[in-house]
C-alpha cells in the first residue's frame, strides 16, 4: 500500500497559539462527507487547563476550533473519536497524570455542533476503560473493540477493551506481557494469526484469548 498526500491544510494557525501545546488529535469522516478533527491543547501537557477541541471542515474550510470538553482544575487528554453508525462519539481521559486519569465520552448526533453530557465510560472502575489513543475496530458482528493500556511506574499494561451493546457495557480482556505459552528457552510465543506480517483471526472469540505476546 503506498500513502499518497492529497492536500495539506492548517487547522489551527500557528499565530496566537504560542501559549498553547497541542497533541494526540484524532479524524474522522462522516458518511455526509464532513471531516472532524479533535486534539487536546492546554498551557502544557497535563496542565489544569487542557481541554478537549474540535473543528469541522466543511465548505473547504475549517471551522473555528471549539472547546467540547473541559472540567475546571483536571486536565484532558487523548481524544478519540469514532462513529459506528448513526451517532459520533468522543472518547477522552480526565485527571491530573496518566496514572489516574478515567475515560470519558460524549456524543453528537448532528455531526458535532452539539453535545451530551459528559459521563463516565464505566462506572465505579478505577482502570481508564476504553480506548486510550488510537481508534476503535467495527467489528464484523458488530462488536465494538478498543485498545487500551495501563500506564503504571512499574510496567505498562495491554489489554483490549470490547463493547457488544453500542457501548453500554464493556468487557475488558488483557494482553499478556509474560505468555503462557512462550517457546521452550524464550520469552516470546507464536501465534498463527500472524500471516504476511499482518494479523489475521476469523473468530472474535479466538482473537481475545490472547495466547502469546505479537510483534
Amino acid at each position: 500500500m503506498k500513502l499518497v498526500l492529497v492536500n495539506r491544510q492548517v487547522i489551527l494557525p500557528e499565530s496566537g497559539t504560542e501559549s498553547f501545546q497541542c497533541h494526540a488529535s484524532t479524524l474522522v469522516r462522516l458518511p455526509c462527507g464532513t471531516l472532524v478533527a479533535a486534539w487536546f491543547a492546554g498551557l502544557r501537557e497535563g496542565s489544569e487547563d487542557t481541554a478537549i477541541w474540535l473543528s469541522r471542515y466543511e465548505h473547504n474550510i475549517w471551522t473555528t476550533p471549539q472547546r467540547v470538553a473541559a472540567r475546571e482544575g483536571e486536565a484532558h487528554w487523548n481524544p478519540v473519536l469514532f462513529y459506528p453508525s448513526d451517532k459520533l462519539w468522543l472518547f477522552y481521559k480526565v485527571g491530573s497524570d496518566v496514572h489516574v486519569w478515567k475515560t470519558w465520552f460524549i456524543t453528537s448526533s448532528d455531526r458535532g455542533f452539539t453535545w451530551s453530557t459528559p459521563a463516565p465510560l464505566v462506572n465505579d472502575d478505577i482502570l481508564p476503560r476504553g480506548p486510550v489513543k488510537n481508534k476503535l475496530l467495527l467489528a464484523s458482528n458488530g462488536a465494538w473493540i478498543a485498545p487500551g493500556s495501563i500506564e503504571s511506574p512499574e510496567r505498562w499494561r495491554a489489554f483490549v477493551d470490547r463493547s457488544s451493546d453500542e457501548g453500554k457495557h464493556w468487557n475488558i480482556s488483557f494482553v499478556p506481557l509474560e505468555p503462557d505459552n512462550a517457546i521452550s528457552g524464550t520469552n516470546v510465543a507464536l501465534w498463527d494469526g500472524v500471516k504476511k506480517g499482518m494479523l489475521w483471526e476469523c473468530c472474535l472469540e479466538n482473537l481475545l484469548r490472547w495466547d502469546g505476546v505479537i510483534q
